[in-house]
């Protein structure tokens, strides 16, 4: 038996910070048992100062130590943890019932799975752990009892529109996807090259992170969300299509056979679906503004072209080949991004090294978490021999 206590793993990043918001939205709903965070001492402070968990934890060990001595000398009533293995400790206490996993890319996966096997209700931001570990992830959370809601606005459009949330749906023929396109959807292909990390993470719609923002205006992020919503709802991957749509109110549709189209719309604002996810399978308030379509309008579709966005294809591919080849993928794709974002790479050489990192590194079946950390850590040593060797060549 656990209790109705919730974890943010990620609490400083966006999504934690959303949820907070719904969490104050809602008084006394959802006590807030752990906050972590990676290194930002001073933000986690000012959550604790306001929701005054039991428990904050910071894997790196210095800003723990900065962390621990502010919030004693508060007087708050927290404990503070330091290092990955507390992020572990902290999803398995028996107070807690959700957690919410936040933690961007491969750092999340170890901590997904944990709070997954201790049969918690996983409200999953990460989706590099169903692309890296997907058969494992469904797995925990099969053997542990617990519940995967997915919080990425367009897979929790689809929970909404299928029938309880039920993945593999009778009667469904595909599952589409949008994309808002990102701040280049209309820049031309010749100068994509010399794009820069800041006009990259100039999103149009949606206030992100700089990673995630990079890998929307790439369009990785609809690529990996392919690979995660065949996890999700059970789908092969020639049932998942995307679709591009400028304004983001539409967030995703489900496409039955007797030719009905199921549609989730709102504000581009993540606390809807937060909001959706911690209240399930009641609805609560999220604080985001109300949809006026009247405003909104017109709303525009359109095909997704893969020569503007050649990572869209890449993840198409890694997911036709299965097993390791979505791990590879995000690996290459999180050493391509920081290296784009540090000023090492081109924008266009991103994809450039993706495609050459899953060229070199075979697709198996996967069978344990240490064969994906494995693989995890050969593919990122192949895209920085390959990053090293594309930024030399620029010097």
């Amino acid at each position: 038996m656990h209790g109705d206590g919730l974890v943010i793993l990620g609490a400083t990043g966006s999504i934690g910070e959303n949820t907070l918001a719904v969490v104050a939205e809602n008084p006394g709903r959802f006590p807030v048992v752990a906050l972590t965070a990676r290194s930002d001492d001073e933000r986690l402070f000012a959550q604790c100062m306001e929701h005054r968990p039991a428990f904050a934890v910071l894997v790196e060990e210095e800003a723990a130590a900065r962390l621990a001595a502010r919030v004693a000398q508060a007087g708050l009533p927290t404990r503070v943890l330091a290092g990955e293995a507390a992020l572990t400790e902290v999803v398995e206490l028996p107070e807690v019932g959700r957690v919410m996993a936040a933690i961007v890319g491969a750092a999340g996966l170890l901590p997904t799975l944990a709070a997954a096997r201790a049969g918690r209700q996983v409200l999953l931001a990460n989706k590099e752990s169903l692309v890296m570990a997907g058969h494992l992830l469904i797995e925990a959370v099969r053997e542990g009892g617990g519940e995967l809601v997915p919080i990425d606005s367009e897979h929790n459009a689809i929970f909404q529109c299928l029938p309880n949330g039920n993945g593999g749906a009778q009667g469904v023929r595909r599952l589409i996807l949008t994309a808002s396109g990102g701040p280049f959807l209309e820049t031309p292909l010749e100068r994509l090259a010399t794009v820069t990390p800041d006009e990259a993470c100039a999103h149009p719609n949606w206030r992100m992170g700089r990673k995630i923002s990079v890998d929307s205006a790439t369009m990785m992020n609809k690529g990996l969300e392919i690979i995660e919503a065949c996890w999700l709802f059970d789908m092969p991957p020639e049932r998942v299509d995307v679709m591009i749509h400028p304004q983001s109110i539409v967030h995703s549709m489900v496409e039955y056979e007797d030719g009905s189209v199921l549609a989730e719309l709102g504000a581009p604002d993540m606390r809807t679906p937060i909001a959706h996810a911690l209240g399930w399978p009641e609805r609560i308030r999220s604080g985001a503004p109300w949809l006026d379509l009247v405003a909104a309008a017109p709303l525009d579709f359109r095909v997704a072209d893969e020569r503007r966005f050649p990572c869209l294809r890449l993840a198409r591919e890694a997911a036709r080949a299965g097993g390791t080849h979505p791990a590879i993928l995000n690996a290459a794709n999180e050493e391509a991004v920081g290296a784009f974002l540090d000023g090492a790479l081109g924008f266009t050489d991103i994809a450039r090294v993706v495609g050459r990192v899953l060229d070199s590194l075979p697709a198996e079946p996967v069978i344990s978490l240490e064969q994906v950390c494995g693989v995890d850590a050969a593919a990122r040593d192949e895209a920085r021999t390959l990053i090293a060797g594309l930024e030399g060549a620029r010097a």
